[in-house]
């Protein structure tokens, strides 16, 4: 090599570093002809990669990895690393059984996140960021569910996604690890807290603008972001709100600890003295045999979230962000399906059993029809699951009324996800109609969600222009805190129309009143 090529090599490579230092995306060519793009964050340098026009950086730790003592402790900073990381896959996993929402894990190294932006953006463009937190009850769901390749196709933003510490190792809380912390539970919600800070040290390396960045979930997503309108260390972290089939549900310490302590009894960890240790010291297959798929929630009334959030909504303490909210028309029948089969009496009983006082009233207004088949029972606790948001507050009167309380205090966007003929799922039990069921709404922008099986790639024509439209209603929020769609229906301010938006195929979008909408779901009776 000559002293000249040599020369030449060196100030390329010293431009390289220049630039990556300064947070400039750089163009570069892996040895196997991928296009990608060097960034540097605060722990060192990344190596994403480039996949028609979207850039994506998969996998990059916001914290350490919460193993051996820091099991059950707040989320630490990443330690940073020399060279150059690669980035171009997502991230593990966090512990879970498997679910229709991916495959079991047991690996607790899991706190990656993902950002995606457009393709060979300049870093002084400072684009409108949507970060957002996966469903699955806070028990599965991972970031890789969601690719934000369409939603950027369709919008000039950058998406984020995450993964968060589920079920036992996100959200246990016992008086031992109260006792060390003075506080326990909701370790996966600062998790996200840690994942927000990220964003706002990072994403402008990557061309993001971190006073732009808009929170997103669904169901468990929902939840959390419901939270973080009221926690503390939330404040400040987003500028904007979204949340579909989501609520405020929470649960107090002392309901979560009793919970905790079943759970360490079962491992056997039932001394008090050692049962922290004890805890740290059992296998991740072992907690989550012991948790198994019961539901969990966060927790309030502790330092991170002292407030019960559904309080603190109903009463206008919280951030007042722009907020975009909703849910789908059917929600209950996602969770409805094991009553597929059942009669009369099974589901009168059912009834009963969860509206003792006013049973006859419930089955005079949602009663067994002349003709049935084997799917009557679940349609009907469908309709009563989603109409009186028994499930966590999630849909029908439940999200009306979360609707009304935010429209009090901030600028708010309500919606009805209301396509009742898609593709359900899944395609078993064969001849069930899901419906606008939970869930229903995701591969529409999240064309990489599935439940199991592929849903977006059997859409018709109507329902490919149904999630365009959902597309840029969504990015147009995050751009601007006004969603609008292209050749699409106005969609009006709740807090002064009273007016829902009803999310159809084929163009069919439309809005339609917060009476009609209350009549759709028999308010009248379950608001009494």
């Amino acid at each position: 090599m000559t002293l000249r090529r040599l020369a030449q090599g060196l100030v390329a490579a010293i431009l390289l570093w220049l630039l990556a230092g300064a947070g400039i995306a750089t163009a570069a060519a892996g040895n196997d002809g991928r296009s990608g793009t060097i960034v540097r964050v605060q722990t060192g340098l990344v190596q994403g990669v480039r996949s028609g026009a979207v850039d994506s950086f998969l996998g990059i730790p916001y914290a350490r990895a919460p193993v051996g003592d820091l099991r059950w402790r707040p989320p630490q900073p990443p330690l940073p690393w020399s060279g150059v990381r690669e980035a171009t896959a997502f991230g593990n996993r966090c512990p879970q059984l498997a679910s229709t929402n991916g495959p079991l894990s047991e690996t607790e190294d899991c706190l990656f996140v993902n950002v995606q932006r457009p393709a060979g953006i300049d870093v002084r463009d400072r684009l409108p960021v949507y970060f957002w937190i996966h469903g699955g009850g806070l028990l599965n769901g991972a970031s890789n569910q969601h690719d934000g390749t369409f939603l950027i196709d369709a919008n000039r933003m950058i998406v984020v996604t995450i993964n968060y510490r589920l079920g036992v190792f996100g959200f246990l809380a016992h008086p031992a690890l109260t006792q060390e912390a003075g506080q326990s539970g909701n370790y996966g919600f600062m998790d996200q807290q840690a994942a927000l800070r990220w964003v706002q040290r990072n994403i402008g390396a990557f061309g993001g603008d971190p006073r732009r960045v808009t929170i997103g979930g669904e169901s468990a997503g929902g939840w959390s972001v419901c939270s973080h309108l009221s926690a503390p260390g939330s404040r400040g972290l987003f500028a904007q709100a979204l949340v579909e089939s989501g609520s405020c549900a929470s649960q107090t310490l002392a309901s979560a600890e009793a919970r905790g302590t079943s759970i360490a009894q079962a491992v056997g960890c039932a001394g008090a003295a050692t049962a922290a240790q004890c805890l740290r010291g059992q296998s991740a297959a072992a907690l989550l045999n012991a948790t198994g798929g019961n539901p969990i929630e966060i927790v309030h009334g502790v330092p991170e979230l002292p407030q019960d959030p559904d309080t603190a909504v109903r009463t206008g303490s919280f951030d007042r962000v722009p907020v975009l909210f909703g849910s789908n028309r059917d929600e209950g029948r996602t969770f409805a399906t094991g009553f597929i089969g059942q009669g009369q009496a099974q589901y009168e009983g059912f009834v009963r059993s969860l509206f003792p006082t006013r049973a006859d009233a419930v089955l005079a207004l949602y009663p067994w029809p002349a003709t049935s088949d084997q799917f009557t029972a679940a349609y009907l606790a469908g309709a009563v699951f989603t109409d009186s948001g028994f499930l966590t507050g999630i849909g029908g009167c439940g999200d009306r009324g979360f609707t009304r309380a935010l429209a009090g205090f901030t600028h708010t966007f309500a919606f009805e996800f209301d396509h009742r003929t898609g593709p359900g799922l899944n395609p078993n039990p064969a001849g069930y109609v899901w419906g606008a069921g939970h869930a229903a709404e995701l591969a529409y922008m999240w064309p990489s969600f599935d439940n199991g099986v592929p849903i977006a790639p059997t859409f018709n024509a109507g329902e490919r222009e149904l999630a365009l439209d959902m597309a840029r209603y969504w990015g147009s929020f995050v751009r601007t805190g006004r969603p609008s769609a292209r050749d699409s229906s106005p969609w009006l301010r709740y807090d002064t129309t009273k007016r829902f938006l009803s999310l159809r195929a084929g163009g069919d979008s439309t809005l339609i009143t917060d009476a009609a909408f209350a009549a759709e779901h028999n308010c009248a009776f379950w608001d009494a």
